[in-house]
């Protein structure tokens, strides 16, 4: 029985007509360059004869593992799933692959995860927290970079992105009011959620407006946890004739609960969410909400990231503007996901 024989670099360089040093450059991308057509060669050469680096001598020879390691807090929030896949193809982009990791909510199980991808040597840690001022301690003291997702600069030594809630959610509630609704009620995230910009947002529009505050329930960022607020603000007899809700996943279960109330969208209840995943695009009607620049935020994450494992420069905060997509369940004309 033969064994097939292990194709190394210099395999490569000879099929490609080049030198051990060029097949090096062009896997690394560097330190010098390489003429285009060289390269083609060099990749080429590569495809033909199945060529694989070793990934452990790579990484002990450029004393990286050129993985980063992403911690969300929660596997139910669609914009989490944009977010993430958005990550790995920015990394991916740069030649990084990305270990995903969920905290399912629990502070925890975030540390634990932590630790996990701090004992694995990764390059550095995008963290979802849980909490609002997560404990990072143990990962600063092994002098891994993270960066905060999903959040506005709540610890000023860590570089974070973020969507500008209050903005976002002022914005959505303004929407609201120019529809004519005067009686605003709120799904808002749990006490340790980052929503406080959210609420700050919907009561300041009120206020301006002259309109008091609608009542406000706190909820799980999750399909149930919208529909049991819902259900209870619903029941309260508070005349209300609009929602807003702080996620997208919340606005879906919100949406149920009115159907199931026999209430008409919008017509007896409008409702606008807040962050812009593809899942409000396939609800009836059509989920109105504020979109998160999901991309941009990966992109900007990654770079930032990698910045600050090669410079160890100061942290930036950087805050994304939301645009409002306006369908049926606010009274806007809902408009086909396909065209």
């Amino acid at each position: 029985m033969s064994t097939r024989k292990v194709v190394v670099r210099e395999d490569v360089a000879r099929y490609a007509n080049v030198s051990p040093a060029v097949v090096s450059y062009v896997l690394n991308k560097g330190p010098k360059r390489v003429r285009p057509e060289t390269e083609a060669r060099v990749l080429e050469a590569i495809r033909v004869l199945g060529y694989r680096p070793n990934a452990a001598a790579r990484a002990l020879k450029l004393q990286s593992q050129e993985i980063f390691g992403l911690v969300l807090s929660t596997g139910g929030n669609a914009l989490f799933v944009e977010l993430a896949n958005a990550i790995e193809d920015a990394a991916n982009a740069l030649g990084f692959a990305v270990i995903n990791t969920n905290s399912r909510e629990s502070a925890a199980r975030e540390r634990e995860h932590l630790r996990n991808l701090v004992n694995r040597r990764v390059d550095g840690i995008m963290l979802a927290s849980v909490e609002a001022q997560p404990d990072i301690s143990e990962v600063a003291r092994a002098g891994v970079p993270v960066l905060l997702l999903d959040n506005g600069g709540s610890i000023e030594s860590v570089p974070s992105v973020g969507a500008d809630l209050e903005a976002g959610a002022y914005d959505a509630v303004r929407h609201l009011i120019d529809h004519g609704h005067e009686r605003i009620g709120m799904i808002s995230g749990p006490p340790t959620d980052l929503s406080d910009g959210r609420e700050a947002g919907w009561s300041r529009a009120l206020a301006e407006s002259g309109l008091p505050e609608g009542p406000l329930v706190p909820a799980t960022p999750k399909r149930f946890g919208g529909y049991k607020a819902a259900k209870r603000l619903l029941a309260s007899g508070d005349g209300l004739t609009a929602l807003f809700t702080s996620c997208d996943a919340q606005g879906v279960g919100a949406l149920r609960a009115v159907h199931e109330a026999g209430l008409r969208i919008p017509d007896d209840i409008a409702i606008v969410s807040f962050d812009g995943s593809t899942e409000a695009e396939f609800t009836w009607p059509g989920l109105s909400t504020m979109r998160q620049p999901v991309e941009q935020m990966a992109e900007d994450a990654v770079a930032e990231l990698l910045a600050l494992r090669d410079g160890g420069r100061a942290p930036t905060h950087r805050t994304y503007p939301t645009t409002l997509q306006a369908r049926g369940s606010c009274g806007c004309v809902d408009k086909d996901p396909l065209s």
